[in-house]
């Protein structure tokens, strides 16, 4: 691995200084345990930084997120991103944890089975969006996909909770860029689940330093013209 402290030592002092230094200590209440490392890894997950994903994944280990987190996010991600762009962060995760001696496969943390997962699936999409989610899933084969699959699969696993599965959702949506439609309805999904409009824009913050400031300028667009 390139050592840049060596081969770009200008680069890697401002960019410490501003993700690590100035970033981190902007001026406002902090978010909550274990948000900003979610945060930041459901980012990468989204701009496809999987380098960086590897160099801060055993720091957030060791900050207090738990394997059955990282699994979950990178698990929920696929609904997001697909399998395609999922699989080199799963394959990452797995050779972290097994470095850190760590058996895999980790508990299982599914609540649904095959028979039941779409009307489970459709209970979370109403609790976290409202009522009328209950008849969405019949407009389309896409639509029933996205309440069985990636609401019924995923969305209902323990390990997270609805608040931090719609934080990530928020994360992959605004790191990918294009999906601004999507990215406008989780945020109001985020509202409905107790992360309002200042607490979003602190994680927008605090993800910029890996996805730039046109799709953090984005994210925050968003934020505002939901909270109209």
């Amino acid at each position: 691995m390139t050592n840049y402290y060596e081969t770009d030592p200008e680069f890697m002092e401002r960019f410490e200084n501003f993700a690590f230094e100035e970033v981190l200590n902007e001026p406002g209440p902090p978010l909550r345990k274990n948000d900003r490392r979610l945060a930041i890894l459901a980012t990468l997950m989204g701009c496809q930084g999987v380098e960086t994903f590897r160099e801060l994944l055993p720091e957030a280990l060791n900050a207090g997120i738990t394997p059955v987190m990282v699994k979950e996010v990178a698990y929920q991600g696929t609904g997001y991103l697909g399998y395609g762009r999922v699989l080199p962060f799963l394959a990452a995760a797995n050779e972290i944890l097994t470095a850190r001696g760590i058996d895999l496969p980790l508990p299982g943390q599914a609540t649904t089975t095959l028979e039941d997962r779409l009307e489970k699936g459709i209970d979370a999409q109403a609790t976290i969006f409202g009522p009328q989610m209950r008849e969405a899933w019949k407009a389309g084969t896409v639509n029933r996909w996205l309440a069985a699959n990636c609401f019924g699969d995923y969305y209902t696993r323990t390990g997270l909770d609805l608040r931090q599965r719609e934080l990530i959702t928020f994360c992959f949506l605004l790191a990918q860029g294009g999906c601004e439609p999507q990215l406008l309805a989780h945020i109001r999904g985020n509202m409905n689940v107790g992360n309002d409009k200042d607490y979003l824009i602190r994680v927008v913050l605090q993800c910029l330093p890996y996805i730039g400031y046109p799709r953090s300028l984005n994210a925050i667009a968003c934020v505002n013209k939901a909270a109209e």
